[in-house]
Parts: structure tokens; sequence; C-alpha cells
């Protein structure tokens, strides 16, 4: 590496860790926003130093042993030493007994959403490639953390595989279909999910909002994606959008210099929608993301969040995870499985993630290990979960739930590798000191 890019790359991933540890407002998920009741998560209010990153925790990565899951003893996973896991839904089973709702098949994206009486909601998207077999599942937790319900909040889609969630309290989810679309949902299940056509037609992944600039930022799941920037016709600041209608742009790369901070362009989709009926593709229309000349290739687009004013998003093709500062439209290289191969783990197929309160970065792995690896620009990664016994699986919907405490996340395909043994888990531990 060049002196001038290794400066300018340290500078730069010196700033963005400046930007992710000394702000003020400090939550877990959409609880950065107090998404569901609209009000600040317990730890909204305390000030960065008083909150130690999970990287932080001395020697967490040596410390992973070999456990049972609390309610599964069948299942063995690695985890750091003081934490815990139990099983809370499986794919074909009832999560309470007082609940009508068998959990789905393939559970994917996920997030948690704060209810009024203290608890939460965790939602899951349901990724079956079926037609009209998808959806959303939901758990209802209070305020103590325990299931006391659970539901469905949209059906009738196809391939769910990841979402975002809102500052206003919903949960966009996504269909990864040629002709897929976003839905917008409601995680407490008292309103039916509204399509949202405007944000484009194509194979949809994630999602995530920018609710200072008032964007939503989109990835897509093919090897020659566009990154996508859906901006609404009306978004009151600190209030709801309307996503029927809007402008979507694709991003324009300046430089081909991975090793440096590059800058963003957007340029306008001409026709967000080619399909027929927002149903079938015209055969005839050029596909979203063939539209625009220029528009950066990324090699499948997988896996977004944003923290503190920073867009994260992973690229499976080619393992990277990237970050785009949203106030200098700057898009910087933080993992590259080939340029870091002295790293132990390397992230085979980097897939979701989510961000911790104090900003680490955990990646959700769908490759040959069933991890959730802690990356970021200025650690060495590590290990933070590691199942044995699914490796016929892949990790998905890791999301903390509003107070920080307690990770969820999926086994999509469980110990039996098959769509009909998918199981949520909780991992609760010391993720702060």
């Amino acid at each position: 590496m060049a002196e001038s890019h290794r400066a300018a790359t340290l500078s730069r991933r010196q700033l963005l860790r400046q930007g992710l540890v000394t702000s003020g407002v400090i939550a877990a998920g959409p609880a950065l926003w107090g998404c569901g009741t609209h009000a600040a998560s317990p730890r909204s209010a305390m000030p960065a130093s008083s909150i130690g990153r999970i990287s932080n925790i001395p020697n967490l990565a040596g410390t992973l042993h070999e456990v049972a899951v609390g309610n599964d003893p069948a299942t063995l996973v690695r985890l750091p030493r003081g934490f815990s896991i139990r099983e809370v839904a499986r794919t074909g089973r009832r999560p309470t007994p007082t609940s009508d709702y068998i959990w789905h098949e393939d559970p994917d994206g996920g997030a948690t959403f704060a209810t009024d009486d203290g608890g939460w909601v965790y939602v899951s998207n349901a990724e079956v490639s079926a037609p009209g077999r998808g959806g959303v599942g939901a758990l209802r937790f209070d305020a103590e953390g325990q299931l006391i319900d659970a539901y469905p909040i949209c059906s009738g889609t196809t391939n769910n595989c990841a979402g975002g969630p809102t500052p206003w309290g919903t949960w966009l989810t996504c269909e990864e279909v040629d002709n897929g679309i976003v839905y917008e949902c409601d995680p407490q299940g008292n309103r039916s999910a509204v399509a949202c056509p405007a944000m484009g037609v194509f194979k949809h992944e994630a999602a995530a909002v920018d609710p200072v600039r008032r964007h939503i930022y989109l990835t897509e799941d093919t090897p020659d994606s566009n990154f996508y920037r859906f901006t609404p016709d009306v978004y009151p600041a600190g209030g709801r959008p309307d996503l029927s209608s809007g402008k979507l742009e694709v991003a324009i790369v300046d430089g081909d210099d991975l090793l440096t901070s590059r800058a963003l362009r957007w340029e306008t989709v001409p026709e967000p929608q080619p399909a027929n009926d927002g149903l079938l593709l015209n055969v005839d229309a050029t596909p979203t993301r063939h539209q625009v000349a220029g528009a950066e290739r990324f090699n499948g687009g997988e896996g977004c969040w944003y923290h503190n004013g920073i867009v994260y998003f992973t690229t499976k093709g080619d393992n990277r995870v990237w970050a785009v500062d949203c106030a200098t439209q700057r898009i910087d290289l933080i993992y590259d499985k080939q340029s870091q191969q002295a790293f132990n783990p390397g992230i085979d197929d980097v897939d979701n993630l989510t961000v911790s309160t104090s900003g680490d970065i955990l990646v959700a792995e769908d490759g040959a290990e069933m991890r959730i690896v802690v990356v970021g620009p200025d650690i060495t990664p590590f290990e933070l979960v590691n199942f044995k016994g699914h490796r016929g699986s892949e990790i998905c919907g890791p999301a903390f739930s509003p107070d920080g405490s307690r990770l969820y996340f999926s086994s999509q395909n469980g110990a039996a590798g098959t769509s009909q043994d998918g199981r949520i888990y909780e991992m609760q531990g010391p993720f702060f000191v």
C-alpha cells in the first residue's frame, strides 16, 4: 500500500470511528430513533464515554467456549463466557401456547421495536421462494423479556429476505426477486402491510433510513447490483414520510482505488418500476440496475444498517463491508476478506448486519461457518457467536433489543439444514462493560 494511501485510509477510518463513538445519540437498532413508542432508548441519554464497546471487553474472543442452548441441549454453540442463549421460536410450532401463529419457514432479516409497556417486538422475514408464501412474523416480549405473543404482520409476498426498521416505528420488508418491491409493515400487527413500488422494482435485499437527511438507502442482491437511494416526495422533518412517491437514484462512485475514501454521486433512475401492474416484469423494459450508465456495480448487495450518520452495507460476492458517510457522501471499505487474510476469522459470504449501541458492526455469515463476527474500522475481527451442528444453515436477522442487553438472530435452516427447521435465538450477556 502506498504511504499516501495508507495515511488517507487511516485518517478516514479514525474519522469514522470518532463519529461512531463520540456521538451523543447512543442506542441499538431502531431504538436509535425511539421506534414504536417514539420515546428515547434507555441508553440514548447516556454519554458515549459511559458505554463500553463490545470490542473493548478484555479477551472477549479468547473466552469462547461450547455450551448447549438453554432449552435445546441437543444444539451446541460457542459463546463468550458470561453469555447465555435460548431458542424462542421454531418453524412449524406455536412460539407461545396462546398464539395461533405457526412460526414461518426460512426466517431471515429482522429488527426490534420498543412497545409502550417497556417490552419490545422482534420481527422476522420469511425468505420463502414459492410465490405468495413469504411474509413477516413477529415475536412480542414483555418488559421482563418473557415471550407473550406471536403473530403475522405481512403475508402473500415472496422471498422476503432482509429489510430495515424506520424512525417512525415500522418495518420495511424487501422481496428478493426480480420483480420484488418493498412493503411497509406495522410491528404491532394493527395495520396491514402496504406495498411501496415507488422504492423500485428489483431484487431488493435491505433498507436503511437516514432520518437527518431523509433518505432511504437500498441494497440489491445480484452480482452486478446497484446501491440505491430513495427520497420521498413528502417527508416532514421528524415525521413520517409518504412512501407512495419519490425519487429513486443509483450511486456513482468517483475513482477506483478501494484503499481510499471515495466520493458518491447520485443519478435518477428513469424508470424505477419496469413492470406490468407491479406484478410481472415487462420483458421489453430495461432492468432498474441497467438504466444508468456509470452506476457503480456491487457484487451482491446484502445487509444495510444506519447508525449515527453512517450507513453500513455488505456485499456477499466479494466479502466486503462498506461505510457511507451520509453527511459527506463518501464511501469507505472497512472490511475486505481478500486484503485482510491475516485476520482471523475471515468471513465467508457476509450477509445481514447490525450495529451495537456503541458502534461495533456485527456481521452474520452465510457460508461454511455459522458465525456472527464483529468488525470495525480499527479492530481485528473476532467471533461473537459460532454454532456447531448447524452447518447446513445460515445466521440471519441480528438485532439488539431496545436496551441493547439482548441479541436476537435466526438459524435459517436449523440443525436439520432444511426450511422446516428455522429457529430464532435470544443471546444475553455483558455486551457492555
